[in-house]
């Protein structure tokens, strides 16, 4: 079963260095205390194995792989007539 493309985030423990980092192209880095912070789009289930996998070649400590779920904002109407009770 294909999966859809979907943005993720990474986190994993200790602030990552340039080097480290070139292993992860398609990511945006972020340091956030002592971790590093990866953001991405990766295109389908493949593309999240490939990063996992280059996590664990590089010997680095995954804390947390999460899918970002899209959330609904307060331009989108809702179900009572259309109107957002926010208008």
């Amino acid at each position: 079963m294909p999966t859809l493309p979907g943005l993720y985030t990474i986190r994993i423990r200790g602030r990552l260095g340039a080097t480290a980092l070139s292993a992860f192209p398609s990511m945006v880095p972020e340091l956030k205390g002592s971790e590093t912070v990866l953001t991405g789009l990766l295109v389908d289930r493949s593309a999240v194995f490939g990063v996992l996998a280059q996590i664990e070649a590089l010997g680095l400590d995954l804390l947390e792989l999460r899918q970002i779920r899209a959330t609904p904002t307060s331009h989108q109407t809702t179900d009572r007539g259309g109107l957002d009770e926010r208008s």
